[in-house]
């Protein structure tokens, strides 16, 4: 009896369970949607974004994807509003996110572009704008958003750079209120509860700059407050006649007041430089400066020296910015460029980590040299290495020039020079002696002309040549004859020797330091 008792209720449980799977099959919509009549709602801003072909590889679209979440924001904004970047993180240490949103009213004409706070409803259980205000920025190309703790408090601030329809670089700057209520005096406590107050909002013709520098351990290890960064503001001089001169302006924060006011004013002399040729440059015309800076510009070192491991590429035609530094190189796209009253302000992505931006805030120094600042923003927390601010002068290919009244040359000379790599002997037989401290090199050399270009080679004997581990290297000569001397054989007072290579294509610079030589028992200058 048990034993078929048992086998009708496992064959029942079986017919059951067929039963059931038929009809899941055969009628999904009504197992799937019970609350048929209930419409659930979602937010989201989508930001279209063409894909190129390079970007649709595995790792690249699992970025691309990573970098557009990045973009969406967690509340929906008004009609007319166009979302332009966010910033996401925890303002007021809840231990959940919130966002800043810039965005661009397009139903107001010059419209200024706005940020707005969106927090998290506990009541409604959904994220709400909180608070908005314009900023003194208007242009979204030029746009740049970050926070940092500027007052010292370690409290956010959240900042707003870019550029208004003037030119001008703009900084707006509000400070995270720190609720509860009772901690601000009557004088100070925001209009309706604001989550955030207004300290600064700049705006010049040059350039502007949060100075940081490094606070105390004590704040470190928050045991006390820090310094409050003093921001800097650069402009055209207007009671100066030359057109580089600039005023640095230095605001610094008044704790009573809780705003940023100004602190002193220092001018700035320019250098003194041909200015029809600088009007030209800085003429508003974005097209004239993106054509002068085109090229290879190198770092100069505080010493003034020329940096050749550092450096940055402007290909102004094919619109890309090659960054070299700490033996890498990276490759951006020039998305879109501004006049300034100094230059030009730039903004470029990578075009490897979509999820890094930099902006170039170029200004010209003198007539063969800019000096740039660089604003990172980085959606994703990845290493970005190099410091990148501070001055560049332009290389010029030497491959052009010409000696129309260079005198007669010849191969072998009999003359000793000395410079920083030490001694070096040339023998009227093709042998040159080079003594470096206690080390002596041998090896032969030969001077020639290419196109009017005199050329030095050398080849060592045993390793090494002249400056490098190489056997055989060519140089490109230049220097200053003295006339009291010329003969059918005249001696350079001074020998520059730059590396080149040559090949079908001609004279090839190799963009390095030239090594610099006297003759031996002149008192002619060094180069």
């Amino acid at each position: 009896m048990t034993k078929n008792f048992i086998k009708i209720i496992t064959a029942a449980a079986f017919i059951g369970t067929a039963l059931g799977i038929g009809a899941l099959v055969l009628f999904p919509h009504d197992f799937l949607q019970p609350q048929r009549g209930r419409e659930i709602k979602q937010t989201r801003v989508i930001i279209p974004q063409a894909l190129s072909e390079e970007l649709r590889d595995g790792d690249n679209m699992a970025e691309q994807i990573a970098y557009e979440e990045s973009l969406r924001g967690k509340a929906a904004l008004d009609e007319g509003e166009i979302l332009l970047t966010l910033l996401a993180e925890d303002f007021d240490g809840d231990m959940q996110e919130e966002q800043i949103l810039a965005y661009r009213n397009l139903l107001e004409i010059e419209s200024p572009i706005y940020v707005t706070y969106v927090d998290f409803d506990e009541k409604n259980q959904e994220y709400k704008r909180i608070w908005s205000s314009p900023t003194a920025a208007t242009r979204p190309g030029t746009l740049s958003l970050y926070a940092q703790d500027l007052v010292g408090d370690r409290g956010a601030c959240i900042l707003v750079s870019g550029m208004n329809g003037q030119g001008e670089h703009t900084l707006t700057v509000f400070r995270k209120n720190n609720f509860p209520r009772e901690n601000f005096p009557p004088e100070k406590i925001p209009v309706s509860g604001e989550p955030f107050a207004k300290i600064a909002e700049l705006w010049i013709d040059g350039m502007i700059s949060v100075q940081t520098t490094e606070r105390t351990q004590a704040y470190r290890l928050g045991i006390a407050k820090g310094q409050s960064f003093p921001i800097a503001a650069y402009g055209h001089d207007r009671e100066s006649s030359n057109i580089l001169d600039q005023i640095e302006i230095i605001y610094a924060y008044d704790s009573a007041k809780g705003l940023y006011e100004q602190e002193k004013i220092t001018r700035i002399p320019g250098t003194q430089t041909e200015q029809r040729r600088l009007r030209e440059l800085l003429s508003g015309d974005p097209g004239v400066f993106e054509n002068f800076i085109d090229g290879l510009w190198y770092y100069i070192s505080p010493q003034g020296t020329l940096d050749n491991r550092q450096y940055i590429y402007f290909d102004t035609p094919n619109r890309e910015i090659i960054f070299y530094g700490d033996e890498a190189q990276q490759i951006f796209t020039w998305q879109n460029s501004s006049a300034t009253r100094y230059g030009l302000y730039l903004a470029s992505q990578n075009i490897s980590v979509s999820t890094l931006r930099r902006f170039l805030d170029i200004e010209l120094e003198s007539l063969d040299s800019i000096r740039i600042k660089v604003f990172e923003d980085v959606r994703l927390k990845i290493g970005v290495n190099a410091p990148w601010n501070g001055s560049y002068r332009k290389v010029e290919l030497r491959q052009n020039r010409s000696m129309p009244d260079a005198p007669p040359l010849s191969a072998y000379i009999d003359a000793r020079y000395e410079g920083a790599i030490g001694s070096i002997t040339f023998s009227p037989d093709g042998t040159y002696t080079l003594q470096t401290g206690g080390a002596v090199q041998k090896g032969w050399y030969a001077f020639f002309r290419v196109n009017d270009q005199e050329l030095l080679e050398v080849r060592g004997e045993g390793p090494g040549a002249l400056t490098r581990g190489n056997s055989r290297e060519t140089y490109l000569v230049e220097g200053t004859y003295n006339p009291e001397k010329a003969g059918d054989n005249p001696l350079r007072e001074n020998l520059s020797l730059l590396r080149v290579r040559l090949g079908a294509g001609g004279i090839r610079d190799l963009h390095e330091r030239a090594v610099s030589l006297s003759l031996a028992g002149s008192s002619a200058p060094d180069f």
